[in-house]
């Protein structure tokens, strides 16, 4: 406790001297001015909450999913308690009775994290103005599908997917698109072999009541932070929720329903984060730009995961290369993970030892890109900007460190989302080929259940 608290107030010290001008460098004084900008975004949005014009009953609806994150301090704690319920991210002894208690013992650390990046998530309005910039391209690329109107459906906040497909229902919509924000697709983690299962689940255990979360949640210069821990998990969770909803009220949908679910090399998703890089490489000094270190960063995963066949590594890798191959390879680069929790193998290398090593190679001049993240929240605003940009930077003796922005409010994402849909209307294919494999060992029985939910056959 005595580590942690030195690591705490070495933490605060660093940012002060920061917020003092201390910190010489250029990047991170960029950083903080995003911050400050994210923060005044999400403030905006609470007063003004983004809702859609009325308009004729639209004929294709598009359901937006994505984990969501709190919109005030005051949301924390449930947005944790559905989180530590879900069984499709993890399984814990007595789940019910368990969940609330961690829940209620990590709020006031997660709303400590959230009051340093604005008070609050900015994902719901980010998702919000994609969404209103799809539709409105979509209703011109496609008006025999149209009017089209797009809904949020998020995983563990407000609005849930369950109260998007009942107003989607409400509105009369004849064609539905599961589209998952993630680009690159990932299964849940739940489940393990069964012979390993009851040790698993007691090693999970006594890792929580330990005080093995506050790994995850604690406040500090080099804690493994993050609310959104499973993050990149919920492509799988959130479309098991819509196969749970129905199957749950045990009748078919109104609606035709079918899903976007991976997109992780699409040609204008690539131009985006290209485009941003090549923004902020030009913002580094001129005689280090070319040594600039590009730093992909992703939200890492357990190595069970990947055994049994999960397919997001290679899907973020293929990402990482087209953005590659659209610089010309201007810059050295790595692809690096980020959040690794507890003391399991993960992906590695992790984003703040790459840091450290590259600063001992004398490699000083890192721009940071989350290139599995379309739109900021607590795992950019806080641990990459934050933990890692300042603090970390500052301890390493980073000279120069930039993160490149979020895809946010860019035009041309929109555009991307655009053409997706388009394209997906236009193809008539109800998933990817890829949706139809399970993981040759998955061991969770509602995932194969959610495709044949979406695919009408048995897989």
């Amino acid at each position: 406790m005595a580590a942690a608290a030195a690591a705490f107030r070495a933490a605060n010290r660093a940012l002060l001297s920061f917020a003092k001008g201390k910190c010489c460098s250029q990047g991170r004084v960029q950083l903080h001015a995003r911050w400050q900008s994210t923060a005044a975004a999400v403030q905006a949005a609470k007063a003004k909450p983004q809702v859609q014009p009325e308009k004729r009953k639209p004929k294709t609806g598009i359901l937006m999913l994505n984990m969501g994150g709190p919109e005030t301090l005051g949301d924390v704690h449930d947005f944790l308690l559905r989180l530590f319920l879900d069984k499709d991210l993890m399984t814990l002894p007595v789940q019910n009775k368990l969940a609330p208690f961690i829940a209620k013992r990590r709020t006031p650390k997660i709303q400590k994290q959230y009051s340093r990046i604005g008070g609050g998530s900015p994902i719901k309005k980010w998702t919000a103005t994609q969404g209103e910039g799809m539709v409105k391209l979509l209703d011109e690329m496609s008006p025999h599908s149209a009017p089209h109107k797009y809904y949020i459906g998020f995983r563990y906040v407000h609005p849930l997917t369950e109260e998007a497909i009942e107003e989607m229902e409400e509105d009369g919509v004849e064609r539905a698109i599961a589209f998952t924000q993630y680009p690159q697709y990932s299964c849940s983690t739940t489940g393990e072999p069964k012979s390993r299962q009851v040790a698993s689940k007691l090693l999970r255990l006594r890792f929580l009541l330990q005080g093995g979360f506050s790994a995850l949640f604690l406040i500090g210069p080099v804690a493994k932070i993050s609310a959104n821990i499973l993050l990149l998990c919920t492509s799988g969770s959130s479309l098991n929720a819509i196969y749970r909803y129905y199957n749950a009220k045990g009748e078919k949908p109104k609606m035709k329903w079918s899903t976007i679910d991976r997109w992780p090399t699409h040609p204008l998703l690539i131009q985006c984060f290209a485009d941003h890089i090549q923004k902020e490489l030009g913002l580094f000094p001129p005689d280090k730009r070319k040594d600039v270190v590009i730093l992909f960063s992703a939200h890492s995963l357990p190595m069970s995961v990947v055994n049994r066949g999960d397919p997001y590594p290679q899907e973020v890798g293929a990402t990482v290369q087209r953005v590659m191959e659209k610089l010309n390879y201007s810059n050295p680069y790595r692809l690096v993970w980020q959040s690794k929790v507890g003391p399991m193998a993960w992906l590695g290398p992790q984003t703040d030892e790459t840091i450290k090593g590259l600063c001992q190679r004398g490699k000083k001049n890192i721009l940071l890109v989350p290139i599995a993240f379309t739109s900021d929240h607590i795992e950019t605003l806080y641990e990459l900007d934050i933990e890692y940009a300042q603090v970390l930077a500052n301890e390493c003796g980073v000279e120069n460190i930039r993160r490149a922005e979020s895809l946010n409010g860019n035009p041309l994402f929109a555009k991307a989302l655009a053409d997706l849909v388009y394209s997906h209307l236009q193809s008539n294919e109800i998933c990817s080929k890829q949706l139809t494999l399970s993981c040759p060992l998955c061991v969770n029985p509602t995932c194969r259940k959610t495709k044949s939910f979406f695919t009408g056959e048995e897989l």
